[in-house]
């Protein structure tokens, strides 16, 4: 993939290196006992409820619960995976990128829908959360153009069918 693709996958890298974080010490306070994060997480949290207007995180909607589930119960072990993909130049990175961009503009699509609909998302909002689309898009394509350029099929060079031996 030349040049081009080290550069998106640096950019995948920054993006599921900060996952791993994100999502558990973050994303799963909405789902998870608020006692069980230090009191700095939960500030940051709610600091950030304020700042940017979220009010899907301080609303907590079942379906928003749902996504957040869904993310630390699929999305977040394949963002582990993905970065480990990276590093040690795994051959299945193409297929959990594929796995993860599509799982994630399925997600945000819902969440977009929702905020675009409502009406309620400011625009600082949505410049939050629309980068998520955009990295859920990359990843997908990642993932198809890794598919893409491998051989296809498995038959290999030789014939399928072997000849008849001729009978003197």
């Amino acid at each position: 993939m030349g040049a081009f693709g080290k550069l998106i996958d640096a950019i995948l890298f920054l993006y599921f290196a900060l996952m791993v974080f994100i999502a558990p010490l973050f994303d799963a306070q909405t789902v998870l006992p608020k006692q069980i994060y230090p009191a700095i997480l939960t500030d940051l949290n709610r600091n950030y409820i304020a700042d940017f207007g979220d009010y899907l995180l301080a609303e907590e909607p079942h379906f928003l619960v749902g996504l957040i589930w869904h993310e630390l119960v699929l999305l977040w072990p394949l963002s582990i995976a993905n970065v480990y993909a990276i590093l040690a130049g795994k051959s299945w990175f193409g297929t959990t990128c594929l796995l993860y961009g599509a799982s994630v503009v399925t997600s945000m699509s819902a969440v977009l829908g929702e905020m675009i609909g409502s009406g309620k998302a400011s625009e600082k909002l949505l410049m939050m959360y629309v980068p998520f689309m955009g990295i859920g898009i990359l990843a997908t394509l990642r993932g198809l153009v890794s598919r893409s350029t491998k051989s296809t099929g498995s038959v290999d060079k030789r014939s399928a069918v072997k000849p008849r031996r001729k009978l003197a």
